[in-house]
Parts: structure tokens; sequence; C-alpha cells
């Protein structure tokens, strides 16, 4: 198994541990080093801070930064945390007055629960590229029409990917209900194969069944969305919430995650499904070049199908317009230079290097670029019905992410029932939205 993602990560982390010893008599981390005694030539160093899940683990936005600093002469320091630990620490960076030059955080920033980019970080809206990025996703780095981010991957879907040799060996068709994904799953077990590789280590993988089938409770209300933000009805009121949480608990227990579940790690993925020791796994149709990068003799992208996730019942494809971006902290003492990175990577040609040197990315928000779906592809994608995913839509939910993924796992171990784990979202959204001073939840 190549182990490069794993390095970069390491070497990364690395960087944000010297970076903070350093934090306390410089800012934000930016630095400038003089070329000459005069100090009239400057090569600026630029922070760009991210969690692991925002930059692409082939390294490709790191090769395209040292490429940039060829042109230049500006470095990008790159410095990344722990996916969980992310969303806390740059808060408390932005709000301390430390924050990096360049920051990655999630999408969309118009929700009230958002972290607050329009008020930290510069407006982009005049840049020449601004008028080439999708629609959706342009809406998902502004507020109130103003840009202030700049995002690249395309619309995000998750499905199961499965095993075509281990279905059709079996004699096992696509399931669509709950009860057919469960059926499939026992015969699955049955054969002496792990149905399904679930990563519960990285805290984000086991939530998708419970929020990428937002269809579901648009099915229920076509308002539902609104009527949650402005705090009409509860998350209790929802019935495909509470019924795809027990039915989770109810797969973990009948033994169709596996024995070591609890201790998987997403990282380990790849070889799970390309041994053939996994069935299936919730991911991207990109997952399949991520995995034929790292083990091309099992070619995924012939052997790997695909099928909505059908927790609930559930038969519509969750679509997350834009999942992270990057942002230009107004407070960096190098604004314009940051700002000359962003046009860069938004240059037509970087755009197709950062396509192509992203295995596991099928297509970006910037339209003039060719998508690598093939036409098999395409044709199963216009087929789904689609919808909104839940965390892009509704207040408080994205926020505690990592935290429900934590209540999941103890659901998993018996620490709590799958009641505890809906009261515990409902609970944190209400003193969020309070602390917030939320309309909805203080009249």
């Amino acid at each position: 198994m190549k182990k490069r993602g794993k390095k970069i990560i390491s070497l990364t982390l690395a960087a944000i541990l010297a970076a903070g010893m350093t934090a306390g008599c410089n800012p934000g981390g930016s630095s400038a080093k003089s070329d000459d005694s005069s100090g009239s030539k400057k090569n600026v160093t630029l922070t760009f801070g991210s969690h692991q899940s925002g930059l692409p683990t082939s390294g490709i936005v790191q090769e395209l930064a040292k490429e940039f600093e060829g042109e230049t002469g500006i470095k990008i320091d790159f410095q990344i945390s722990p996916d969980a630990q992310w969303r806390d620490l740059i808060k408390v960076k932005l709000e301390s007055g430390e924050a990096p030059d360049i920051i990655c955080a999630d999408t969309p920033i118009s929700l009230v629960s958002s972290i607050h980019m329009d008020k930290y970080c510069a407006e982009l809206t005049g840049q020449d590229w601004v008028n080439r990025l999708d629609a959706s996703a342009k809406s998902a780095v502004s507020v109130d029409s103003k840009v202030y981010g700049i995002t690249f991957p395309g619309a995000k879907m998750y499905f199961y990917l499965y095993n075509k040799d281990i279905f059709n060996k079996l004699g096992l068709t696509v399931p669509t209900t709950y009860a057919e994904f469960k059926n499939v799953c026992q015969k699955i077990k049955d054969s002496g194969t792990t149905p399904i590789f679930e990563a519960t280590t990285n805290g984000w993988h086991q939530v998708l069944p419970l929020f990428e089938t937002g269809g579901l409770w648009l099915a229920q209300d076509p308002d539902i969305y609104q009527k949650l933000n402005d705090n009409k009805i509860d998350l209790d009121e929802i019935p495909a919430l509470s019924t795809i949480i027990g039915q989770l608990d109810e797969c973990a227990r009948a033994g169709y995650f596996g024995d070591d579940y609890l201790s998987n790690a997403w990282e380990n993925g790849k070889e799970a499904m390309a041994s053939g020791r996994c069935a299936m796994t919730i991911a991207e149709l990109g997952y399949r070049g991520q995995i034929d990068a790292d083990y091309p003799d099992f070619k995924a992208t012939e052997k790997l199908g695909a099928f909505v996730m059908p927790w609930g019942d559930n038969q519509t494809i969750g679509v997350n317009p834009a999942s992270n971006a990057y942002f230009i902290n107004k407070d960096s003492k190098y604004v314009e230079e940051a700002t000359q990175f962003f046009e860069f990577l938004s240059r037509p040609e970087n755009l197709q290097k950062r396509l192509d040197g992203q295995p596991e990315l099928s297509n970006l928000c910037w339209p003039e670029i060719k998508s690598k779906y093939s036409e098999e592809d395409q044709k199963f994608l216009d087929s789904l019905k689609k919808a909104n995913v839940v965390q892009t839509s509704v207040n408080y939910i994205d926020s505690q992410w990592m935290d429900v993924g934590k209540d999941l796992e103890s659901m998993y171990t018996g620490a709590m029932t799958p009641e505890d784990v809906l009261d515990s979202i409902m609970k944190r959204r209400t003193e969020q939205a309070t602390l917030q001073k939320d309309p909805g939840w203080t009249k």
C-alpha cells in the first residue's frame, strides 16, 4: 500500500508544530525574509491553515504552490491539523488574531451556524475569476452576494461503492430498500467477507447516512429545512433521522461492519476494498480513481459499482454543492500576495492540473473544465433524483458533525442508545442556537 498521502500529512503536522513554537512573536505565522542587508527585497511566506480532509492527499495543491513559488518567489507554508480539532482551532485563532494568512474552511458560509468567514476574511467579489465559478459553488462562499472564498471540487455525492465480483458470485442485486440491504449484508457476511468497511476513528465517515439522506426529509415536507432553521419543528419530528440511527445500530450489532470497525481508519479503506476483504463502503465515485492510483491491478473503476445509500429506504442522492473553500485572512499582512495565489490557482491550466492530480476528484465547480466522469457514470448520475444534503441546508448540523460521530461511536459500544444520540444532537442544536442568539430560539 502506498503511503504518500500519510507522508504528506505527517510532514505538514510536523510543520504546524514548528510553526506553533514561533507563533507568539509572529501572529498568524507569516514571515518575510530579507535577501540583502538593506532589507529592500523580500521573499514572502504565506501560512496556509487546513484540516486533513481540506487538502488532497495526493499533494497536488502543494505541488501547485511550489510552481507558484517558482514564478513569484512567494512561498506557501502548509499547516495541517486533524479534522476533529480544526473547526475549534481555527475559530480560536480567528478570534485571537492569530489565524493563518490563508484558511481552509467548510462551506456554505451563509448558514448562521457556520464559521463567519465574511467577518474575518477579505472580500473577493471583484476578482476576475469569480464569474467563472459555478453558481451553486459561488453561493456557498458568499454572504449577501459578496464572495469571500475560492473553491474547486465539484458537487459531492456519496454512494455505496460495491464489489461487482462479490455481488455476482453470491447472486446479489443492488438493494433499493433497507430490508434488501440487510439481506445483501447477511449473505456477504455468511460467505466470510465483511459486508461494509466503516471508518469510525476518523469521526466523520459514520455520520454520512444521517445527513446525506435529506431527500427523505424533503419528501416528508418540501419546506422542512426552513422550518428547522426557524425552530418551528425539531429533529425528533423527522422520522427518517431516528429510523436511520436505529438502523445503523442494528447493522453494527449484526456484525455487518466487521469485527474491528471501531479501530478502522479511512486511510485503510482503499486496501480493504482492493483486497476484497470488504464488499462495500460509502464514498464518492472518484474514490475508485484513488484506489486505482494505489492498486492499479485491482481496476477499481471497472470492478466497483455504485448505488444510492438505502438507509430508511432512501433513493435520492444527496448533493453537497461545495464542501470546503480557501479564504484570505483580512488581517494578514499579505492579502495582496494571497490574492495573487488564488488567481494562480484559478488559471485554466492549473485547474486542469488539479483535476488530473487528484485521483478521487471527478469534476470541478469550474464549468470550463471537463469532468472525468465516464459516459456510463454521467448517465447514472443523470438518472438519479437529487436533493441538497442536510448539513448545507439546516443550521447547527455541520458544526456538530464530529460530535455526532462520537455519539454514534458511543452507541456502537453500548454507552448510548439511538434515542440518546438523537437527544444529544437536538440539545447541541439548542445550545449553539442560543449561543448565536438565533431569533428562532430567543423569541
